[in-house]
């Protein structure tokens, strides 16, 4: 019985940790879908990635260019945010609204990243992309961008001005 106890216990605190909301300013941008916000409750700045979408690496070309809308649409600003879980680096995975609209939502829109797909499904931003590559927004202004995808896969990732 102790054992039961012990491991809802466990569950219980770990699916706590997993799942988180708060609201906070934007600190730092770090690329076109990495950002560092500060609790309103204090504590140290998080490391944040916005889920459901993928900004081109930070020397790949369109890299500077996400990052700096970015930084132009958030940082300074008071955002909520929806953590979802961590990845492998320790960054929160998360939903950031700001004035009650999805910040990824509006980098695909504005042409400045990919819906994240997996496994052929198109990804939570699909007609966030399609409106952008109907209207030759950012990235889909060129005939043949390249994914964050592909670019990782034949580079590897970019170090530079990562924070």
């Amino acid at each position: 019985m102790k054992l039961r106890c012990l491991l809802l216990l466990v569950c219980l605190a770990s699916s706590a940790h997993a799942r988180e909301t708060f609201a906070g300013q934007v600190t730092y941008v770090t690329d076109g879908d990495t950002l560092w916000v500060q609790p309103d409750g204090g504590g140290a700045a998080r490391k944040l990635r916005l889920t459901g979408m993928d900004a081109p690496e930070i020397c790949q070309h369109g890299g500077k260019a996400a990052r700096d809308l970015l930084a132009q649409l958030a940082l300074h600003r008071r955002v909520a945010v929806d953590v979802a879980y961590f990845d492998r680096y320790g960054r929160g995975l998360a939903t950031v609204r700001l004035d009650g609209q999805d910040l990824a939502a509006q980098m695909v829109r504005a042409g400045q990243a990919w819906s994240y797909g997996w496994r052929g499904r198109p990804g939570r931003y699909a007609a966030e992309e399609a409106i952008a590559r109907q209207s030759h927004q950012g990235l889909f202004a060129a005939a043949q961008p390249e994914s964050p995808r592909a670019f990782r896969k034949r580079h590897g990732a970019c170090h530079a001005g990562k924070r």
